[in-house]
């Protein structure tokens, strides 16, 4: 063990200070800018690994058993974190966290004397080299013991390592949902009573403010939201491409057109789709007879108008009580999903779910489970066709796990070529396509990033190669992935 925790932030200090060169911050180029940035990142890992021992000790000192002899209270305070929260300038949040992690990944020791490795030893490594921070730290441990009584030791410390491995370099969104994969993995037998009480607490408030506005707040089980989600993404995801129309070509052509089972050309499966239902009702559109002809509403107004006009379809259809409400792709194996066993993952949720949760949506929404690959597909068109069919597209979802680059769910992205179909030539192949959504579309090939899928089939992977004015070693960044290489 280092027995100098100062080692790692003066090191870190004088990246800094190389990466800076003493200049002022207007005057860095901007990959001086990112290094500067990166590099005061790392100093503050540096600084918060070093802290954590030192708040689980105040903490261990100040343990209620010493009554007046705690060490916070002969400070004057009335808790460890409050101590640390105002001789540190943090919030009790962030001190309760340090003392967590510092007591989570400091050594034990035996009754002998001996000094043991830490409780989370592969985070406690991960900490101190400065490749995670607190936050990730906490969050990894705070699971693993939620788990430790009921996944083996051996699972426990596989699932440790291979979560600080993949955790670097990922945002904190992305993290999570690594970890809450993680969790159900190291324990699936705790997916339906989790859902049994989301279930339990579901709720919808709808009530009328002094104002005049209309307020709604609740919470909905993953069963039930699912198809909610799926539904309100699809119709966003759908104004945003064709934003600024005053109506969709549809409208103008055919007039209103039910949403049902199907798929939209150029879609992922996912979105909103359509039929061939027609009805007398208010049209169930884009929100087009609310947004305005140049549409500037922002994505929150988009999901609020998608709502809307879900209730104003409701309202004078006949078929809303039977008809399909969404298509929800579930992923797992047709057989876990018969037999009722094993996990699913639902695109554009996070957290797992049980096989008896997903055979529940499946009686209110059309269901596609991930069975990808078999003979009766054409995964690879080569240039027989330009556009991707939509079993490649559920096989490149399975991959990508949603946009590649920034992680979008999969109904707010399309499959667009690696190689460009017209100027270079490309191929309608898996290893050609790459899911992304509009924005990444959009800052990939315009800022000059190039894309390299490493491995076959659905299990490969998406790497991105930055452009050299944004980093002259052009080093490439490993981008979004259905499963972060998590082992199942």
């Amino acid at each position: 063990m280092d027995t100098n925790p100062l080692a790692g932030v003066e090191e870190a200090l004088d990246a800094l200070r190389s990466a800076g060169g003493g200049r002022s911050v207007e005057a860095l180029s901007p990959a001086e800018l990112i290094a500067v940035s990166a590099a005061y990142g790392a100093l503050r890992r540096q600084i918060d690994a070093a802290q954590a021992p030192v708040a689980a000790e105040v903490a261990r000192q100040s343990r209620r058993e010493l009554g007046s002899d705690s060490l916070a209270k002969k400070q004057g305070y009335s808790t460890p974190a409050s101590l640390i929260a105002t001789t540190g300038g943090g919030s009790i949040g962030e001190s309760l966290k340090l003392i967590r992690v510092g007591e989570a990944t400091k050594p034990k020791q035996a009754l002998s004397g001996e000094e043991l490795p830490a409780k989370h030893p592969y985070v406690a490594d991960a900490l101190a080299s400065g490749r995670i921070g607190v936050t990730v730290a906490d969050d990894i441990s705070k699971m693993l013991d939620a788990v430790e009584l009921r996944a083996s030791r051996q699972m426990i410390d596989e699932a440790e390592k291979q979560l600080v491995e993949l955790a670097p370099g990922l945002t904190p969104d992305q993290v999570r949902k690594l970890i809450v994969r993680a969790e159900a993995h190291l324990d699936p037998d705790g997916l339906e009573p989790a859902e049994d009480r989301l279930r339990d607490d579901r709720f919808l408030i709808v009530r009328e403010e002094r104002d005049g506005s209309i307020s709604l707040k609740g919470s909905l089980d993953p069963v039930s939201g699912a198809p909610v989600k799926a539904l309100i993404d699809g119709m966003v995801t759908n104004t945003m491409r064709t934003r600024g129309r005053a109506a969709s070509t549809q409208e103008q052509e055919t007039g209103h057109v039910c949403q049902g089972n199907g798929s939209r050309e150029g879609s992922v499966p996912g979105d909103a789709p359509q039929s061939t239902t027609t009805c007398d009702c208010a049209a169930l559109g884009d929100g087009a007879d609310i947004a305005p002809l140049v549409d500037a509403r922002t994505r929150k107004q988009m999901q609020a108008d998608a709502f809307v006009d879900i209730c104003r379809h409701a309202l004078g259809c006949e078929q809303v009580a039977t008809g399909p409400t969404t298509t929800v792709i579930v992923r797992m194996t047709l057989s876990e999903l018969e037999n009722r066993t094993g996990r699913a993952t639902i695109d554009g949720l996070d957290r797992p779910v049980s096989a008896a949760a997903a055979r529940r949506i499946a009686i209110d929404a059309q269901v596609i489970p991930a069975v990808l690959g078999s003979q009766s597909e054409v995964l690879d068109w080569g240039r027989a066709k330009r556009l991707f069919t939509p079993a490649q597209k559920l096989a490149i979802a399975e991959r990508d796990g949603g946009c590649a680059f920034c992680g979008a769910a999969p109904s707010m992205c399309s499959v667009h070529h690696i190689e460009w179909w017209g100027r270079d030539r490309g191929r309608t192949d898996l290893s050609d396509g790459v899911l992304l959504c509009t924005g990444c579309h959009h800052r990939v090939h315009d800022d000059g990033w190039s894309i390299d899928v490493r491995g076959s089939g659905t299990g490969g992977e998406v790497w991105f190669v930055p452009p050299p004015w944004l980093d002259r070693a052009q080093t490439p960044r490993r981008g979004m992935s259905a499963h972060f290489g998590l082992a199942a």
